[in-house]
């Protein structure tokens, strides 16, 4: 496997790091993902957690899924941690399991110390996991209690199943180090954030921030949605001319429609410093709001190294040249579609192979 296609760039091959593995949709990332994060580092004693964004958990529906590299993006946005690293190594090792992802992790970093991470919600789902009993076998787990899920959890099956292998209270920070089966229960403060109800709340966004539905069709009476397609046109060539207004460099456009539902165009480009990356920002905002566009969410401030520019149906993410080639949204967007490519043609060939039927005998 190349350096260009390593699913987890930048980590060499004979790490010994003690490292946690957060799987899971993040659909979207959220606070409950940080804290167990932080909980982890500081419990078990870690280096580092990685969260392996999947392309698509095998138990769920994809209906209202937002494209991995949303996903990934804003899980980056929220991790802000230099011990946490965000990627979705599922892409390129082409593993959509839990078991099977950790095995292929296993073998490419054969020295590192790797530990699962789940929240105790997750033990009672554990026996429908393809699997479940060699995942004990393959990783040391450590579970963290979770509103409604705590010390009950460790009744379903299977915890109960592998009960002579939790280590006892104390003893979590050398699970990194134990041979597997192994694994221990967090009682760690309690974090209510959910992705289901973040979703549930969260606005679906059909039309562009300021745009305004007007009344009534003068010939129908009926009302009527603004042209949105023409809105969103509109608002991407505003934020182009802002951008190139303050000589933002290398600016891109990825066309989302059709791809997802928070945005039409995800829109990326550079600053040459941490100053210029935020006046681009800041000047943005201001043009779109004084265009009518109301109140925009800015993110990332702080450092500068990477900022978000929520103009609705215009997500605009200005980086520094170096955390740009490193997140590579570019690249990731071209591997999911690569991907989306290529399920049509396998199910084609599938459906041909069924379809096909045997000779008769002569």
């Amino acid at each position: 496997m190349t350096a260009a296609h390593h699913p987890m760039p930048g980590v060499p091959r004979d790490t010994t790091r003690r490292i946690g593995l957060l799987g899971g949709s993040f659909n979207p990332a959220h606070e409950g993902h940080r804290h167990v994060s932080l909980e982890a580092l500081r419990r078990l004693a870690l280096d580092e957690v990685w969260w392996l964004v999947s392309p698509q958990n095998p138990l769920k529906s994809d209906d209202g899924m937002e494209p991995l590299p949303t996903r990934v993006a804003r899980a980056r946005q929220l991790a802000r941690h230099p011990s946490i690293r965000v990627d979705a190594p599922e892409l390129l090792l082409g593993t959509r399991y839990t078991l099977d992802t950790v095995r292929a992790l296993r073998r490419l970093y054969p020295r590192a110390q790797f530990v699962w991470l789940m929240g105790a919600d997750i033990l009672p789902q554990l026996v429908h996991w393809l699997g479940w009993r060699d995942l004990f076998a393959a990783i040391p787990i450590a579970a963290f209690a979770r509103p409604g899920w705590s010390y009950p959890a460790l009744a379903a099956a299977a915890p109960r199943a592998f009960a002579r292998y939790r280590l006892a209270a104390g003893q979590e920070r050398r699970l990194a180090s134990c041979e597997p089966p192994a694994w221990c229960f967090i009682p760690s403060r309690l974090d209510s954030h959910s992705a289901t109800a973040i979703r549930a709340v969260r606005p679906r966004r059909t039309r562009a921030k300021g745009t305004n539905i007007s009344d009534q069709n003068p010939s129908t009476g009926a009302r009527r949605l603004p042209d949105r397609s023409k809105a969103s046109a509109a608002l991407l060539a505003l934020a182009r001319h802002s951008l190139e207004e303050d000589k933002a460099e290398d600016i891109v456009v990825i066309d989302l429609k059709g791809k997802s539902a928070f945005a039409d165009y995800m829109v990326i480009a550079s600053g040459r410093s941490n100053r210029q990356v935020v006046a681009i920002a800041e000047h943005l905002a201001d043009r779109l709001k004084q265009a009518g566009h109301g109140y925009i969410p800015v993110e990332g401030k702080q450092t500068g190294d990477w900022v978000l520019v929520d103009g609705g149906d215009v997500v605009v993410h200005i980086f520094r040249p170096e955390p740009r080639a490193f997140y590579a949204l570019e690249k990731m967007w071209a591997l999911e579609e690569e991907v989306a490519d290529a399920k049509p043609a396998k199910a084609k060939t599938a459906r041909s192979a069924r379809t096909r039927r045997p000779k008769k005998p002569a």
